[in-house]
């Protein structure tokens, strides 16, 4: 007879110890997280998202009404619509910091960081939750300032290149979104991240050619303009509406793309090191 107790066979409750529950991706757990980025831009969208529309449409009068009369065309199209889908654009890249760069930040600074470190989350879900509730918001500000100056008179936004604008719109956003979760990383107060924003993120996107076409620039400003990766995106995502861009379009995808992969797998390492989050 043999005296040793048989062991209950494991069910969906009991599990061996060091055998894993979740063994390949916590779809749970990636959507509560990314529900609730999107829950907490959303809970104050008058400031999230509809004041930047806002913002965004009063720079589209502003340069319309200053420097848009007597028929002015940039690269043999209106001035009007010639800066439209820069500002768009521009609209969706600095709220996608914007929200990606207070996420982990203010969780240092409350304290409440283990929220986002003891969910049983791998660190490729995490990321992809809080790059996607970036991105959510930098959407629906887009759609909002699209909606806006598609009511404006004299104003045409209807895309030509549907691909490019959905490629260099999602493209240019998580660029940013990346750019704010290594910023949220690396800062340890609001003072760090909004250094970043008003001294990187901000010339970088006023200097990129959203108002301008680089071509009348001279030879030196030129070769500064096409080393700024916000150049390219906006480029491209005029392109989508106009049908007509400074540089080749095809080349600024598949840069955006390596510099979003290059960034996402910083990104990665940061979190997995815990790096500034753990110490």
């Amino acid at each position: 007879m043999n005296d040793q107790p048989e062991s209950a066979p494991h069910s969906a409750f009991h599990h061996a110890p060091g055998e894993p529950v979740i063994r390949n991706v916590n779809w749970g757990g990636l959507k509560a997280l990314y529900i609730k980025e999107v829950r907490r831009f959303f809970k104050v969208q008058l400031q999230t998202i509809w004041a930047p529309a806002i913002t965004t449409l009063l720079f589209l009068v502003i340069f319309t009404v200053a420097l848009g009369g007597s028929g002015r065309t940039v690269l043999n199209v209106p001035f009007p619509d010639f800066i439209a889908p820069g500002l768009i654009i521009m609209g969706m890249m600095q709220n996608a910091f914007a929200n990606s760069s207070f996420s982990l930040l203010v969780g240092k600074i409350q304290g409440t960081i283990v929220d986002y470190l003891m969910p049983p989350l791998s660190t490729a879900e995490l990321l992809v939750a809080l790059a996607g509730g970036a991105l959510t918001r930098a959407i629906l500000v887009g759609l909002a300032v699209w909606a806006a100056m598609a009511l404006w008179p004299g104003v045409h936004v209807t895309p030509k290149h549907p691909w490019a604008v959905v490629w260099f719109g999602v493209m240019g956003s998580l660029f940013l979104a990346l750019l704010g979760i290594l910023t949220s990383i690396w800062a340890e107060k609001f003072d760090h991240a909004a250094a970043v924003s008003n001294f990187v993120v901000a010339p970088l996107s006023l200097l990129s050619g959203t108002f301008y076409s680089v071509d009348k620039l001279a030879p030196l400003f030129q070769t500064i303009s096409h080393a700024n990766p916000f150049f390219y995106v906006i480029s491209g995502f005029r392109y989508g509406f106009l049908s007509e861009a400074d540089s080749p379009v095809l080349f600024g995808a598949g840069l955006i793309l390596a510099i979003n992969a290059a960034l996402g797998g910083l990104c990665y390492a940061l979190l997995k090191s815990g790096w500034k989050l753990k110490n």
